[in-house]
């Protein structure tokens, strides 16, 4: 009687193999795509307060803003962005409506943020 090797054959050992190379790709791709969501955050995170503090420097001059657009530049934890303010007009004339839309470095819009400013 003959015995046969105890052991794995080499098609089996590829086939484990590929399903290990096709694990570690997946992982890798979900890897990937975590840390693009986190600097997705954070530049929407920065644009924000840099839309938070142009208005809110508007609220403190205590000028009723004329109407047009104005651009703007912030930097946060040493990033720029480009800001751009939109003042329209409202249906009651006491009040303009005040939009930030802040962008990346490559002006692609991050964030638009509005209020509305009454006549001191």
């Amino acid at each position: 009687m003959t015995r046969r090797a105890a052991g794995f054959t080499l098609v089996e050992v590829l086939v484990a193999v590929a399903i290990v190379a096709i694990s570690l790709a997946a992982g890798l791709k979900a890897a990937g795509a975590l840390t693009d969501n986190a600097q997705r955050l954070t530049d929407v995170v920065n644009a924000q307060w840099c839309a938070d503090n142009v208005l809110t420097n508007l609220k403190l001059a205590k000028q009723f803003p004329g109407v047009g657009d104005t651009d703007f530049d912030c930097s946060q934890l040493g990033r720029d962005y480009k800001g751009k303010l939109v003042t329209r007009p409202t249906p009651n004339p006491n009040f303009r409506r005040v939009d930030a839309v802040v962008a990346d470095a490559a002006g692609l819009p991050l964030l638009t943020l509005s209020t509305v400013l009454p006549r001191y």
